[in-house]
Formats: C-alpha cells, sequence, structure tokens
C-alpha cells in the first residue's frame, strides 16, 4: 500500500475541522509524509529529517521581520519538509506576505488553518494514520532508522506536544521496546557524533534496550533496563559508560523512570540528561583533579546545580550572588585578599559528610593541614561546620558560588537549563 501522503492527511477529520487553506506548493500534494510534528516556529526546523508535516500556532511570526520570516520558510524546504501548517486568527492574524510568497518560490506546501482545533488531536490522528499504513505491509522501504530516531528524541527532549500512544507507536517502529517494570534512564555525551560508545555501554549492560542518535555537538541516547535487573539502574549505566567511553568524552545520566510512568517521565529522564551535561561543560567541577578516563557524571550528582540554575544563570545570578554573600561574605573577604582555598574546601567536606580523611585526600593535603583550615573556615564564620541546622544553607551557597563564578553572562546565556 503506498505510503500517506499530504492529500490524504488533509482529509483526516480533525484537519478539516481546523478549515485548511492551501497557499502554496500545490503540486507537492502526492508526497508522502513521515511524520507529523507541532513545534514553535524556529525550533523545528532543527530537529527535521524530511518528509515531515510541521504544525505552528504562528506564534513565534508575530515580532519577526520579512528576511527571518522567508529564511525560516528556506530552511524547512532544505530540510525536505513535507509542508507548513500555521494556524492563523489567535496568535497570527492572516498569513504574512512573505511566507506565501517565499513558499510558493520554493515549492514547499503551506497551510493556513483557520479554525482552532488542539494540534494534538491533528498529530495524533495523522500518525495513528500513517502507524497503520506503515504496518499494513507496504512493499516500500520503511523510512524509520536513525533519522526517525533522532526526530523522535529531539521531541521527547523538547517535550513536543506528544500523547503516549503516538510516542509508544514510533518508539516501536523504531525497534525500541520497553518490558514490563522496565526502568528509562536518559543519555548525553559530549565529545563524540558516533554512537559506538552508546552502543558499547548497551552491551556491557546485557539485555537492554536503546533508542540513541546523534546531533550537533552531542549524542542522546534512551535506554532501557529489564525491570527484573537488580541494584542501582544509575549506577549501573554510569559504570558501563566509564568502561565504554574514550577519554576526554563526557557523559551524563538521567534519573531512572518507569516505562509505563507515561512520555513526561520519558522526556523527564532525557531532559535531566541533557541539563546535566551543559552543566557539567560549563560549571566547575565541587572536587579538583581530572578524571584518566571519560567524565560520567548524573543527574543526581548535579542535582543542586540543576535546581539553583532552573530557568537560567542569568535569571538567577543576582539572588545567588546575594545568597553566597549572605552565607559565604567573611570567606570571600578572607580569600579575597590571602591566597587560599576555604570555599572550596568547606563544600568538598560538606559534601563528603563532613570526613576529613576523606576531604584531605580529595584536596590533597594533609589531615593536618584540613583541620586548619575548618578552624580557620569556623573562625571567620563565627559557626560550628558540623551543626546540622547549617548544612544545607552553607552546601547551597558553596555550591551557587561556584555556579556563579564558573559561568560567565555569556557562557550561561547559552546553558538550556529546562529540566
Amino acid at each position: 500500500m503506498p505510503a500517506l501522503t499530504l492529500r490524504d492527511i488533509l482529509e483526516l477529520d480533525p484537519v478539516r475541522a481546523a478549515e485548511p487553506e492551501l497557499l502554496a506548493g500545490e503540486s507537492a500534494l502526492d508526497r508522502p509524509v513521515r511524520w507529523v510534528h507541532s513545534s514553535e516556529v524556529y525550533e523545528g526546523a532543527n530537529f527535521l529529517d524530511g518528509g515531515e508535516l510541521l504544525l505552528t500556532n504562528g506564534f513565534g511570526l508575530t515580532d519577526a521581520g520579512e528576511e527571518v520570516r522567508r529564511r525560516y520558510v528556506r530552511e524547512l524546504a532544505a530540510r525536505d519538509a513535507a509542508g507548513l501548517a500555521v494556524e492563523v486568527g489567535r496568535s497570527l492574524p492572516s498569513m504574512p506576505a512573505e511566507v506565501t510568497d517565499e513558499a510558493r518560490r520554493v515549492g514547499l506546501p503551506l497551510l493556513a488553518l483557520h479554525r482552532v482545533v488542539p494540534f494534538v488531536r491533528i498529530t495524533e490522528a495523522a500518525n495513528r494514520a500513517i502507524v497503520a499504513r506503515g504496518l499494513s505491509g507496504r512493499s516500500v522501504v520503511r523510512p524509520w532508522g536513525d533519522d526517525h530516531t533522532a526526530a523522535l528524541l529531539a521531541d521527547l527532549a523538547d517535550r513536543a506536544a506528544l500523547n503516549q500512544p503516538e510516542v509508544e507507536a514510533r518508539a516501536a517502529l523504531a525497534g525500541f521496546h520497553p518490558g514490563p517494570g522496565a526502568r528509562l534512564l536518559g543519555v548525553s555525551l559530549h565529545g563524540t557524533r558516533d554512537v559506538s560508545t552508546v552502543d558499547r555501554a548497551v552491551r556491557l549492560l546485557g539485555g537492554a534496550g536503546v533508542l540513541r542518535a546523534t546531533f550537533p555537538g552531542d549524542v542522546l541516547a534512551l535506554l532501557s533496563l529489564p525491570g527484573s535487573r537488580a541494584g542501582d539502574p544509575v549506577r549501573a549505566v554510569q559504570d558501563a559508560f566509564r568502561t565504554a567511553a574514550e577519554p576526554g568524552l563526557t557523559v551524563a545520566v538521567g534519573h531512572a523512570v518507569a516505562a509505563g510512568g507515561g512520555r513526561l517521565r520519558w522526556s523527564d529522564t532525557l531532559r535531566a540528561a541533557r541539563t546535566t551535561l551543559e552543566l557539567a561543560l560549563t560549571v566547575p567541577a565541587a572536587e579538583p583533579g581530572v578524571p584518566d578516563g571519560a567524565l560520567v557524571t548524573s543527574s543526581r550528582a548535579l542535582a543542586l546545580e540543576r535546581e539553583l540554575t532552573r530557568g537560567g544563570v542569568d535569571a538567577n545570578r543576582e539572588r545567588l550572588a546575594g545568597l553566597v554573600q549572605h552565607a559565604l561574605g567573611p570567606l570571600l573577604a578572607w580569600e579575597a585578599a590571602h591566597p587560599s582555598d576555604l570555599v572550596r574546601t568547606l563544600e568538598v567536606h560538606l559534601r563528603h559528610g563532613c570526613s576529613p580523611t576523606r576531604t584531605a585526600a580529595l584536596l590533597h593535603i594533609g589531615r593536618q593541614s584540613l583541620y586548619q583550615r575548618l578552624e580557620r573556615i569556623e573562625s571567620l564564620l563565627g559557626l560550628e561546620i558540623g551543626d546540622p541546622d547549617l548544612l544545607g544553607e552553607l552546601l547551597t551557597a558553596a555550591c551557587a558560588h561556584r555556579v556563579v563564578r564558573g559561568t560567565s553572562p555569556t557562557v550561561a546565556g547559552g546553558l538550556r537549563t529546562v529540566a
């Protein structure tokens, strides 16, 4: 059976209810549609692999200039999109003339949707039809593979408007079948555009399923561990990547979620892994020293950093600076006048349960030197480090100091602290 076309999709009830008007690209109505995505304008083109129909409410077009609008249409055409459908009448009063003109020039099908129909209804109906057609035994080579996997991972990581049947159908077509009780973990890697590292880790884990794809700058993966597997799934995945990853790579593992918990849980672990990776690359580590192999961390290891930067470093910079000054002001004043490492000593000590042996070993100093530093810290702050009422405030402030110090406004503005 032939693949579903754009003409077929226009006949679906939810699409017809939106009162679509074809403004450009009539000659391309019979091209196959691989999938239907909904996305805000300017974001959708980045993750298209070709053959997708993109739905947008047009909000991003309202304040854009003419050339920006034209460039957006050209980028969609360059990505070989099946078409663009724009809701008009709410965010966007009418279709901008330059969008229509550019779509006609490049031959991109352009639809104006004149009635409001929730995009989830359109995507669900269209993608169910696509999946049904794909499972009907058609003779053409099925178009699902790494490209489709990349689109699915991108949709999940960006929390696109998906529904669980759609996610499960797309995952199944990519060969991803989490069993009963399976635990899912997102993983993000920097320093390679080769998925072989992920594949080696999966083999070490034995029985794990995986979705993985390369993106500009990193590799993103979603792993499935059997529910029957004993032990801590996050530790297991970290250990596998410490063995599989080459030196120089940075690997971030998200938290474990139940496969049956719904697509938002699938999104959460991928978003946590991606945010953790960016923090690992931009915020100085709490502990000194560089590992001999790859740097493998997890969302729970950087949980405090993630919470402090929720919404972006720049948005929180003033608040974090005030928190640091309130809790650690005397230490900062001392360090400004004397070469010392008191704030980092305090954070390492707190992170490791106030163990002098562990702290001294991590800082590569003798225990006597550590005791002298701790006495100096307590004297300057006028408190006892071991006071349980102070542990949370001091650790949070020390971490905030490291975050603010390590991320300049330029770098911090690029942090995608989305999880």
